[in-house]
């Protein structure tokens, strides 16, 4: 039987393909070098840089400009090697992806040729403010569940392309990753039931126990919209049990029934104000895709010295 400890895990910086990384840094920069994804090819170049700057020594700041939770940081000397060579970066003392940093703290300092630091400034932005917006948006909604021992998940409500650094920053931000896609974990979605007609009683049974069958290397998730539902998945021997958009007093009811013969995630409509009412009904989980999709960048500036 697959251990239930696997459900739920934080994605580290060592997990990340170095080859990933440097594909997506390699796709930005030609965004803005050469108009990359436009169907005519463009002459590349910074032409503003070239025009105006040499590449005399220069040194600049990313600063923190609000209070954040960092993430980002073994991504930007990547960012500058892709824009030429003779970039240095250096952190701030001991600070760390996943550290809390307060408004007005220099987070980092690249130091290099100036034509080199100005051309890669934004894609270097555009990658540090997002993923440390994702990261400090995690950390207020953790927070928000307090002391309580439930874990909160993210979801594949993802960026395209840019999923495994999100999940990285969901991690970074305390939270934890669910499926890192559709090959790690069997998730009976509502959509699948329909798909089969296998929405209730033993036709809902019958469902989690093919997929037992199937893959017996891997945890079997199933999503119940109705208290009626959970018996036959229950009987079926599915892991754990999704409760999607069940109100706080179904849900109660719900851990009742489950616990402890499978674990219980409660999904659907999870925000920032709903969690303290969540936080103490005996859930294992629960997952929130507004963790990635309504997080607002971090302003952070790259302020020239």
């Amino acid at each position: 039987m697959p251990a239930l400890t696997d459900f739920a895990k934080r994605l580290t910086w060592d997990e990340l393909d170095p080859a990933y990384l440097r594909q997506l840094v390699t796709l930005a920069r030609e965004e803005d070098l050469a108009g990359a994804g436009l169907a005519r090819p463009v002459a590349p170049g910074d032409v503003t840089t070239a025009a105006l700057v040499g590449d005399a020594p220069a040194r600049a700041d990313f600063t923190a400009r609000q209070a954040l939770t960092v993430c980002g940081l073994p991504l930007l000397p990547l960012i500058f090697e892709s824009f030429g060579p003779g970039c240095e970066l250096q952190a701030a003392p001991n600070l760390r992806d996943g550290a809390a940093a307060a408004k007005g703290l220099v987070l980092a300092t690249v130091t290099g040729p100036a034509a080199t630091l100005l051309t890669a400034e934004r894609t270097a932005l555009n990658f540090f403010q997002k993923l440390s917006g994702i990261a400090t948006q995690t950390a207020h909604y953790v927070a928000a569940l307090g002391a309580s021992p439930t874990k909160l998940l993210d979801t594949r409500k993802t960026t395209p392309g840019f999923r495994m650094l999100e999940k990285y920053a969901v991690a970074c931000g305390g939270a934890w990753n669910h499926r890192l896609g559709l090959f790690d974990r069997v998730l009976i979605k509502d959509n699948h039931l329909a798909a089969t007609h296998a929405t209730a009683g033993e036709r809902l049974a019958a469902a989690v126990r093919q997929a037992r069958a199937r893959q017996p290397r891997l945890l079997i998730e199933c999503e119940v919209d109705a208290l009626d539902q959970i018996p036959p998945v229950l009987d079926a021997g599915a892991h754990v049990i999704l409760l999607d958009n069940f109100s706080p007093a179904a849900l109660a009811e719900a851990v009742a029934l489950i616990h402890p013969r499978a674990a219980t995630e409660a999904s659907g409509g999870v925000t920032l104000e709903s969690l303290p009412q969540l936080a103490h009904l005996g859930l294992d989980y629960i997952s929130c895709g507004a963790l990635v999709h309504h997080a607002p960048w971090a302003d952070i500036g790259l302020d020239w010295r």
